[in-house]
């Protein structure tokens, strides 16, 4: 079985606790074999990567050679640092002089990298890995739920980084939700953007594209919305009556971090996956 190297990013250890709470709570009930190295930094994403794009390229090189010296794979719960550290992977991958330029600055440090370390959602692991594992701790008690799958930019492009699934037909999600025992709802508008990072820049903009995302979820008659991004719940979870204000629309929509769905099929109680947290209520729907 193999071992991981938990890297949860920066919003599930500060905006969107619950994603962290709860991500540390499913891999302890399966039994996952993961640490999380105190060294590993910040991605860098929409600061650092604009700024200094060279920078931004040794911090990832440096948490992949981290992950790589313990002999472990990458996993994370924030598709931004997952898009992040896949591209610097591929970037040294397929630059042997670049990525020998990188050795020798990380090698100060007691560091190298040779690209033995992958880099995975939790969502992914869980169905690569641990699908049997969660079908035999399975509860049953989500049958009667309707789950919206919501992917996110980064989760899916662009196709050569993250290269998981298609990204203009993802399924990765919708066969999670089936695992878990609840039925998936595909809608057009799950695979497109929520809007976060244009959240300063043209917040209409972005409240819109967000409102309009949980409405198609809310006129399929799902009963929450699921997602692997901690920066796309934030804009559905914690923004959702700026968005639906945006569409001139009122309704409620839960929205889920992925692994407070999967705690919650496994047989994880709703305090557990720190659903009281989320902004939203989503205590009822279970």
């Amino acid at each position: 079985m193999k071992k991981f190297a938990f890297y949860p990013g920066c919003a599930p250890k500060g905006a969107s606790i619950e994603a962290y709470i709860s991500a540390k709570a499913v891999m302890d009930k399966l039994k996952i074999d993961y640490n999380e190295p105190a060294s590993f930094s910040c991605c860098g994403a929409g600061n650092i990567e604009e700024i200094k794009p060279a920078v931004a390229l040794g911090i990832n090189a440096r948490n992949l050679a981290i992950a790589e010296k313990e002999n472990r794979d990458i996993i994370t719960i924030c598709s931004t640092c997952y898009l992040e550290l896949r591209k610097a992977k591929k970037t040294l991958d397929e630059n042997e002089r670049l990525k020998e330029e990188i050795n020798e600055v990380l090698s100060e440090a007691g560091l190298r990298y040779e690209g033995k370390t992958d880099v995975k959602l939790l969502h992914q692991v869980i169905l690569d890995e641990f699908e049997d594992r969660v079908s035999s701790l399975a509860t049953g008690k989500l049958k009667n739920l309707k789950v919206y799958p919501f992917y996110g930019c980064h989760t899916i492009r662009p196709r050569d980084v993250t290269g998981y699934d298609d990204p203009e037909n993802p399924s990765s999600l919708e066969r999670l939700i089936k695992l878990l025992g609840a039925q998936p709802l595909s809608g057009p508008r799950r695979i497109l953007c929520c809007g976060f990072h244009a959240s300063f820049s043209a917040s209409e903009i972005a409240m819109k594209l967000t409102g309009l995302n949980l409405k198609e979820a809310h006129d399929m008659d799902a009963d929450c919305i699921v997602t692997p991004c901690p920066l796309c719940h934030l804009n559905m979870d914690a923004n959702q009556k700026k968005a639906l204000k945006a569409i001139e629309a009122q309704f409620i929509m839960p929205v889920l971090h992925v692994q407070q769905l999967i705690g919650l099929a496994i047989g994880l109680s709703p305090e557990e996956v720190a659903l009281q947290k989320n902004v939203i209520p989503a205590l009822y729907i279970i």
